[in-house]
């Protein structure tokens, strides 16, 4: 298969993919994908040990103008806050939550290049 590098949404789509897979094998168990709020979109809601994980998902079929982690800007993060309050009231969830993201660039077959995981970005 080789990637459309201008189909944003098909770059997306694989890179939450790959992401779920990255998660599942670190022992995360997936809730929820692509939950909207009047916020933003939450890419992925899962659960490790007791603590629920809101997952931003940055792919990126290179790096030539910049990595998929400096598309994460500050008005992105007040969004990603507010999307998981959101969440947190609808569920009535009550336990502890944080926000990590998976920052992915993918080689032209739409493999994985890189895959680097950051927790807690908000804090």
């Amino acid at each position: 298969m080789t990637l459309n590098k201008n189909n944003k949404s098909e770059t997306g789509t694989i890179g939450e993919s790959i992401a779920k897979r990255f998660l599942e094998k670190k022992g995360y168990k997936i809730i929820e994908q692509n939950f909207r709020t009047k916020y933003s979109e939450m890419d992925l809601i899962v659960n490790k040990k007791d603590v629920l994980v809101f997952i931003e998902v940055r792919t990126k079929t290179n790096d030539h103008f910049g990595s998929p982690e400096q598309t994460i800007n500050k008005n992105k993060i007040n969004r990603l806050i507010r999307s998981a309050q959101a969440y947190i009231a609808y569920k009535k969830y009550q336990g502890s939550f944080q926000i990590d993201a998976i920052c992915i660039i993918l080689n032209p077959d739409g493999s994985p290049q890189l895959i680097n995981h950051y927790e807690s970005i908000t804090s």
